[in-house]
Order: C-alpha cells, then structure tokens, then sequence
C-alpha cells in the first residue's frame, strides 16, 4: 500500500498543480472577503457566508490530498462519501424498523461496491448493483414477509443505493487508468470532473441571481431560472472546452459534447435532488457541512454528472474500459 501511495505522489503532474494552486487562489480571496465585508458592513449576517468558505477550504483540502496520493486515496474517500450520503438518504426515507434487514444490505453496497473498484473488477462492477443488487433486495424483502408498501420501499433503496453508490464509484475507476490520462494523468481527470460540476454550480446561481426571470421548475426549485440555467450551461461549457485538452485525453468532438452535456447533468442532479426533500418535507439532507447542509446536498450534481463523465471519457478516451 504505501508504494501505491508512492507511485500517486509521482503521478501528480503540472497541470494538476496549476489547477489546484488556481482554486486556492480563489479561496483566499473568499476568505479576504469575509474578512473584510464584517468590518465594511458590520449591520449584516455574514455567518453561512464564511462557514461556507470555511468548510470550502477542509472540502478542497481533502481531494487534494487524495488526488496527490492516488487511486487508494480516492477510493477510500469516496467509499467514504459515497457512505454518508447514502445514510443521508435513508435516514431521510420513509422507511419502517422491519426494512432493517434490507437497509443493512443497502449499507453493505458501498463497501462492496468500492471493495471491486479496489480489486479492479471492472466487468464485476458494472453488474453488482443494477442487476444483483436490484434482484436481491425485493427477495430480501419478500423472504421477511413485507408485503406492505412492498414497491415504493424496494424502489426507495435501489435508487438511493444507485445514486449515492453506483454513480461515484466511477471516480475512482477513473484513477485507475493513470497511462491514459494525457499529460495531467489520472487525477487531472478526476481533476476537472469535479472543478466542472461545482464550477457548473456556481456559475448557473450566480447568473440566476443577476438575470434570472423566467421560472424553470418554480413547483420544485422555485430560485431555479431559465437565465440561470442557459447562463450557467454556457459558461460551463466553455470552461470544459478549454481545460478539457490539459485535464483529460479527450480532444476535438468529442470535448464539444461532454461541454454540452455536463452541465445539464449537473442541472439535472440538482432539481432532482431538491424534487426529493420537497417531497420528504426538508430543506437539508443533514447538517454535517457547515454552511452547505447535508454531504449529500452538497454532492447532488456530481451524482449524476459522474456517470456521464465517465461512460463518455471510457467510450472516447480510454483504452481500459
């Protein structure tokens, strides 16, 4: 283990650190702010303004970290993750004490999902939760005899277990082809997926509170515009545009369609995110994050932007898978 955790420290390349170096840049500028903005405008609550910075820089601070030291970092980081947010979920879910048994089953999904990651059975991977999982836990059910809201509890599960664990395990599969990563290697992949998605974030709410009229999903996210949302997209895009031929070994064409896409997965993550709290009756999905809420408030893009990264990066650019 610790020559792996060797071989990721060589695997950090230039771009990697221009890349990290440009986003603490940006936080030490956030952090000045909310310095400053107390003392210039003392009358306001600047309190979740600075927990949100705070715990921006203890975010980046740990995936820099993991990136620097490699694949098993990044696995056990988003085992980690992938963890929490699925106990989010079903902390949150109308579940019943006699699921016990079928949600100790969902629970063990994230060990063994990310246990194949490690073990590099890709093939194994790709079928154990949509086909295994999603067979084993009706049976589950059915063998305790739970019969009653039978469907939606089944269905619950799965695709808590789909989101939170399926869907980030790709990350980590991506910094297992450290050869093909072109010249930022494995974690500049990683590397912009993330930067992209949280940039997509930022940029779609920034230009939502500046130009934004026109209601796009006002029944589930009533601060969600079209201005915003288009603003966002277009902006996004071009970021991926250009920093996806030093992140990534994907060039031409097939760079135009990740720019398209992206950012209306990340979109899409997040109303339907928000579409299930409206319907759970909460705001956050916990409070672990000061000033963001829950892990899984703040991870609800990338759930759905991270399938989508990678089956595009392994369809045009990588050998591997």
């Amino acid at each position: 283990m610790i020559e792996a955790l060797t071989a990721g420290l060589d695997q950090v390349r230039p771009p990697l650190l221009w890349g990290f170096g440009a986003v603490f840049c940006v936080l030490a500028v956030a952090t000045a702010l909310v310095l400053i903005l107390p003392v210039v405008k003392p009358a306001g609550d600047w309190r979740e303004l600075r927990l949100r910075v705070w715990s921006w820089w203890v975010m980046v601070a740990l995936l820099a970290g993991a990136l620097a030291l490699g694949w098993i970092a990044v696995t056990v980081l988003f085992a980690a993750i992938a963890f929490i947010a699925l106990r989010e979920f079903l902390s949150l879910a109308p579940l019943r004490r006699e699921d016990r048994l079928v949600v100790l089953f969902a629970y063990l999904s994230a060990p063994l999902s990310f246990g194949l990651v490690a073990a590099g059975w890709y093939g194994v991977y790709l079928v154990a939760i949509p086909v295994w999982f999603l067979l084993t836990t009706p049976f589950l059910m059915a063998m305790a005899g739970q019969t009653k809201a039978y469907l939606a509890t089944v269905a619950t599960i799965t695709w808590a277990v789909i989101v939170c664990v399926y869907n980030l395990g790709v990350i980590p599969l991506l910094m297992r082809a450290p050869d093909e990563g072109g010249a930022a290697g494995a974690a500049g992949m990683v590397f912009l997926l993330l930067f992209a998605t949280e940039a997509n974030d930022v940029l779609q709410y920034c230009c939502g509170k500046l130009f934004g009229r026109r209601k796009i999903t006002p029944a589930v996210s009533p601060n969600k515009t079209w201005e915003g949302f288009i603003g966002g997209w277009v902006l996004t895009g071009a970021l991926i545009w250009f920093l996806a031929p030093v992140f990534t070994p994907m060039t031409g064409w097939p760079v135009a369609i990740l720019a398209a896409l992206l950012p209306v997965a990340g979109f899409a993550g997040d109303v339907t995110m928000s579409a299930v709290k409206r319907d759970l009756g909460v705001k956050d999905t916990s409070r672990l994050i000061p000033g963001h809420g829950g892990l899984l408030d703040r991870i609800d893009s990338l759930t759905f932007t991270a399938p989508l990264y990678f089956h595009l990066m392994a369809y045009y650019a990588l050998d591997k898978y």
